[in-house]
């Protein structure tokens, strides 16, 4: 898949996914939700306010009336209660409505009723703009604060896992730096990028192909790559970017998407099923393609 258009069309084209939509009083997710629905890409299961989601329906000038709707007005509990609803099989995919993100994760990850799988969960957002020549994936802007070696695993293997899910057979990913040369006492994010390198050369780390570190300019341009002597099958064609922190990868998300105008989605990966999660500011537009993108990684995961 090379847009966020294929995304959506592949998502039709599997069949409607149900949606559980944890504190969904508020306006973009809500538009998103009933976007998916007309779309034929997903039912929501509307839990929250119920009556802050009609006053905002009717803004919106949406009918919600045939949504299956359950009311719960504490945003923990709305949480939990659409985690159970993807536990039990009574929906697929789980979303992030008006409530913190750790609201949400701390129902997703708890062990005795979560959607915990055991490994470490990550955001993974899909970009699509006009300055590159394919979809990149960026990675993690959203949950992981500082992730050590064993955590930037688990980011790339889900960030790998939705590649493979939009038929990117071997994706290059790009450990994104500031330089491409390792400097373990100023830079320690160099010196993981190198053995995370390593470690995918030896075949501890599968399914892709890993480089870095590797400074921007240098992951999305094989010219700039070339006249710094960079020999990489990832310079200049990376399908995955690593970000070193949240920090980077935040300012690379919105980057691209606000200054960028570039078209996104983002869903959160690592949890037995994905995860719709998006900041409040993002538009509808941006959500119904995360509703999409979360309902063609499902389905790639169940194949």
């Amino acid at each position: 898949m090379k847009t966020i258009q294929e995304i959506l069309d592949r998502a039709r084209s599997l069949g409607r996914k149900r949606i559980a939509v944890a504190a969904a009083q508020e306006h973009s997710a809500l538009e998103a939700a009933c976007a998916a629905a007309e779309h034929g890409v997903a039912d929501p299961i509307l839990i929250g306010d119920l009556g802050a989601v009609d006053r905002i329906a009717g803004e919106l000038g949406l009918d919600v009336s045939r949504f299956q709707r359950i009311e719960e007005k504490d945003n923990g509990k709305a949480a939990a209660r659409a985690v159970e609803l993807v536990r039990e099989g009574r929906a697929d995919l789980l979303m992030k409505g008006i409530l913190d993100t750790s609201v949400l994760l701390k129902a997703v990850l708890n062990k005795e009723n979560g959607l915990n799988a055991g490994r470490l969960t990550s955001h993974v957002a899909v970009m699509e703009t006009q300055t590159y020549h394919k979809l990149l994936l960026v990675t993690d802007a959203a949950i992981n604060i500082a992730p050590d070696i064993p955590g930037k695993i688990d980011i790339i293997a889900n960030a790998v896992q939705v590649a493979h899910a939009l038929g990117i057979a071997n994706p290059k990913v790009a450990l994104l730096a500031a330089v491409e040369k390792v400097n373990w006492e100023k830079m320690p994010c160099t010196a993981d990028a190198a053995v995370l390198t390593q470690m995918n050369r030896r075949g501890q780390i599968k399914g892709c192909l890993v480089d870095g570190p590797l400074a921007l300019d240098n992951a999305v341009s094989a010219e700039r790559a070339r006249i710094k002597g960079i020999v990489s099958e990832v310079a200049g064609d990376a399908d995955i970017f690593v970000a070193p922190d949240i920090e980077a990868g935040n300012i690379l998300y919105k980057c691209l998407l606000d200054l960028g105008q570039a078209k996104g989605a983002g869903i959160v990966v690592g949890a037995a099923k994905p995860v719709v999660l998006t900041s409040r500011a993002d538009t509808a537009d941006v959500k119904l393609a995360s509703i999409a993108l979360a309902c063609v990684v499902a389905t790639g995961s169940e194949q």
